[in-house]
């Protein structure tokens, strides 16, 4: 292999290196919400038998229920059942509610780029390669960040013993598909609930 050949195919594999390197940083970057939990550590979630929901929840909006959260307690319903909870608006012993919140936000990034080394200086081409030109591309994103906090009440003493946030991105697709995004969303968080983590780490 010549020296031009050498020279050609390095730059082919620098800029291949380069190329790999954004597309797993942008899988990095769109990857799934943070999701947190705590709980009240003094607490038999095994001594509770039902549930209900708060009224007013936190996503009602002045004075009657949202389709949002329709889509809140549908989902929150099926994950408590699933937990072993029975719904009983009539003593409930857990109170279930929720609260979601978006914003704008704005990112700007910069990343580095090569410039090949043609226009002015393509007298050089088919002899050798020049030095490529680095630079930096700057890029503007504007999304939505969107939050969402589930509380578990003890509805005798009032107390909230666990709840559960999470944190992310929405996509044009979940904005675009509320019901099935929000269920999702819901069935996350839910992974943390302290008897279901009992049961998963036995």
């Amino acid at each position: 292999m010549n020296r031009v050949n050498r020279l050609t195919s390095g730059w082919i594999k620098l800029a291949a290196t380069l190329i790999v390197g954004g597309v797993l940083l942008a899988g990095c970057s769109t990857s799934g919400p943070t999701i947190h939990s705590d709980f009240d550590r003094d607490v038999d979630f095994t001594s509770y038998q039902t549930f209900a929901f708060v009224d007013p929840l936190g996503t009602d909006k002045s004075g009657y229920s949202t389709l949002v959260t329709s889509h809140f307690k549908s989902a929150a319903r099926q994950e408590m059942e699933q937990l072993g909870y029975s719904y009983s608006e009539q003593s409930p012993d857990l109170l279930v509610n929720f609260f979601s919140n978006t914003e704008n936000r704005t990112e700007v990034r910069s990343t580095p780029s090569i410039t090949a080394s043609y226009g002015y200086y393509g007298y050089r081409s088919g002899l050798y390669m020049g030095l490529p030109l680095y630079s930096s591309e700057t890029a503007t994103r504007h999304y939505k960040m969107g939050t969402l906090n589930i509380d578990v009440v003890d509805a005798e003493r009032e107390q909230l013993i666990w709840e559960g946030i999470s944190e992310g991105k929405l996509s044009k697709e979940a904005m675009a598909n509320p019901r099935e995004a929000i269920r999702a969303a819901v069935q996350q968080i839910f992974t943390t609930y302290p008897t279901r983590t009992a049961v998963n780490t036995q």
